[in-house]
C-alpha cells in the first residue's frame, strides 16, 4: 500500500531523517514509537507530504506521490490524518466540521454527506453534539470527531500523530478504544505514539527510532516488548516500564 524508499529530511544542518525504508500495508496497524526528538513525527508527516523528503521515493498504490507532477491533495483525500490538537474548525458545527471536506471536493451530496456524518456520529457515541461547536467539547470528543473527519473521506490509510498526547488522562481511553475499533474494521493506520499498551495490544507491527533511524522493526509487538532485540530498544523500554 505505502512504500517508503531511501527518506532523508534535513532542517538547516539537523539531519531528522537518515535513509528510512518502510512499507505498510492493507490492514496494518503501525506504531511508531521513541524517545522526543527521535523523527517519528517527521517520518509520519512525510506520507502524506506534509513534510516533503529531501531525497528518496515515496509510493502509494503503485504511484510515486513524491514525483512533482502528482496532485497530492488528490493523494491527502486517501491518506487521512489526525493530529494531536485537533485542528478542528471553531466556527463551525460539529455537523458542519465533518461535511464540509466531501462537499467541498465534490464526493458526496449534502444528504449523503450529512447521512454518513450521522452515521459516523452514533458509532463515535456524539450524535448529541451534531450541532454543537467545537468549544464546548471536551478534548476527548475533540479528537474523536476529528477521527470521524477523517473518516469522512473514506481513506485508504489514516495517520495519526500523537493523537492523545494533548488530552487529559481521563479522556484518553475513549479515544484509544475509538482506534481499536478501527484497528478491528481492518482500517489501515499509522500511529505515532507513547500509548505503549495501544502499540502492544492493538499493532501488528512496530518499528522504534531513535537519532533520525529504525532502531528496531517487528512483526510481532508482544515479542518486541519482552524481548527487545537492540540495545536502544532494551534502554528506551526499559525506561519507560
Amino acid at each position: 500500500m505505502l512504500k517508503i524508499k531511501k527518506i532523508k529530511k534535513s532542517f538547516g544542518d539537523l539531519q531528522v531523517l537518515k535513509s528510512i525504508d518502510l512499507e505498510v500495508e492493507k490492514g496494518d496497524v503501525l506504531s511508531i514509537i521513541g524517545p522526543s526528538g527521535s523523527g517519528k513525527s517527521t517520518l509520519l508527516r512525510t506520507m502524506n507530504l506534509l513534510e516533503r523528503p529531501d531525497s528518496g521515493e515515496i509510493i502509494f498504490e503503485g504511484e510515486k506521490i513524491t514525483d512533482e507532477k502528482i496532485d497530492i491533495n488528490q493523494i491527502r483525500e486517501e491518506i487521512g490524518m489526525v493530529f494531536q490538537n485537533f485542528n478542528l474548525f471553531s466556527n463551525m458545527t460539529v455537523l458542519e466540521n465533518l461535511t464540509i471536506a466531501p462537499l467541498m471536493k465534490k464526493k458526496m451530496t449534502k444528504s449523503e454527506a450529512d447521512k454518513e456524518a450521522d452515521t459516523l456520529l452514533d458509532k463515535i457515541g456524539l450524535t448529541s453534539k451534531k450541532h454543537d461547536y467545537p468549544r464546548s467539547l471536551s478534548g476527548g470528543q475533540k479528537q474523536r470527531i476529528a477521527i470521524a473527519r477523517a473518516l469522512m473521506m473514506k481513506p485508504k490509510l489514516i495517520l495519526f500523530d500523537e493523537p492523545t498526547s494533548a488530552l487529559d488522562p481521563e479522556m484518553v481511553g475513549e479515544v484509544l478504544e475509538l482506534m481499536k475499533d478501527l484497528a478491528k474494521d481492518a482500517m489501515s493506520m499509522v500511529v505515532v505514539s507513547h500509548e505503549m499498551d495501544f502499540a502492544r495490544e492493538v499493532s501488528n507491527k512496530i518499528i522504534l527510532m531513535d537519532n533520525g533511524e529504525i532502531v528496531e522493526k517487528s512483526t510481532n509487538p508482544q515479542d518486541f516488548f519482552q524481548n527487545p532485540k537492540e540495545e536502544r530498544s532494551k534502554k528506551f523500554l526499559s525506561a519507560i516500564f
